[in-house]
């Protein structure tokens, strides 16, 4: 299949239907890739749609692109249908109850098949924002493979990526935003790691660019990439393909999942199989 991951730039709309046509030129120029992934917090874009005064206000901003749901998910209900792929869609805010929850969306060419919440909140998502975790993990059966979703500071946790992987995940999306350098590299190093103890694909999705009417999402550092584990069926650098950092557009490549079994059963290393082998030795012992 081909796999297109974006870094994707925020912009500023004067109403729905300029994210209308941005949206569509973007799927547009994935030029037939069957899974899109777009990053996280991608949507907050949409804060425009109310005005300079809500897009910067940090609470104002979380409710105004909330409001938009209905109308991102019917528009990316119709460009997976036109297209015949499969898309994440960027991550927004949901209010199911006082407070928010990060989520981002997964649509194919019949419709929505689901939704994955952040489970981890970084600091500025428990301090400023108060953003709250969602209630756990899960898998997608797919026409492409078996998916699964880590959303940025998620895909630094070990424990989560094993959960997908033994629940038969084969693909790891990884949408990100990140406002430093350093914030990207721990995503990206995450990325990688789940990548190589999984030996799975993984793809990593970040926002990229400086966007000054929205305090929330002002600095945006990354490049989008799709990596594999370094065991002998993938490159020895764990790297499939890899964009320019801060530099807007698609990263494709096209992949054989049917690797990702080979690799857990006939890499050069086994880590996947050999996982419990690791949490038996983890123990401190007199």
């Amino acid at each position: 299949m081909k796999i297109a991951a974006a870094a994707y730039p925020l912009d500023w709309f004067d109403d729905f239907n300029q994210y209308e046509a941005k949206l569509a030129s973007w799927v547009e120029a994935a030029d037939g890739a069957e899974l899109l992934v777009f990053p996280e917090y991608g949507a907050m874009e949409l804060a425009s749609l109310g005005g300079r005064e809500a897009a910067g206000d940090p609470e104002a901003s979380l409710h105004e692109v909330a409001r938009h749901a209905d109308a991102v998910c019917a528009l990316h209900e119709k460009l997976a249908a036109r297209h015949g792929c499969h898309i994440l869609a960027a991550s927004a805010p949901v209010f199911e109850a006082d407070r928010p929850m990060n989520r981002a969306v997964l649509y194919g060419p019949a419709g929505r098949i689901g939704h994955q919440d952040k489970q981890i909140m970084t600091r500025f998502e428990r301090d400023d924002w108060d953003v709250t975790g969602g209630s756990g993990l899960r898998v997608f059966d797919t026409a492409l493979g078996r998916i699964g979703i880590l959303i940025c500071y998620d895909s630094e946790f070990p424990l989560l990526g094993r959960v997908l992987a033994e629940a038969g995940a084969e693909l790891i999306l990884v949408p990100s935003c990140t406002d430093t350098i350093a914030g990207f590299h721990r995503v990206r190093i995450g990325a990688m790691a789940r990548a190589l103890e999984s030996q799975c694909v993984v793809v990593h999705s970040p926002v990229v660019g400086s966007c000054d009417w929205m305090p929330a999402v002002d600095e945006n550092r990354g490049r989008a990439a799709i990596y594999g584990p370094p065991d002998g069926f993938w490159p020895e650098t764990g790297i499939i393909a890899e964009g320019e950092m801060d530099l807007p557009g698609w990263v494709t490549a096209r992949i054989d999942l049917s690797r990702v079994s080979q690799s857990r059963s006939d890499g050069a290393v086994l880590p996947y199989a050999h996982w419990p082998e690791s949490t038996e030795s983890a123990l401190i012992r007199d």
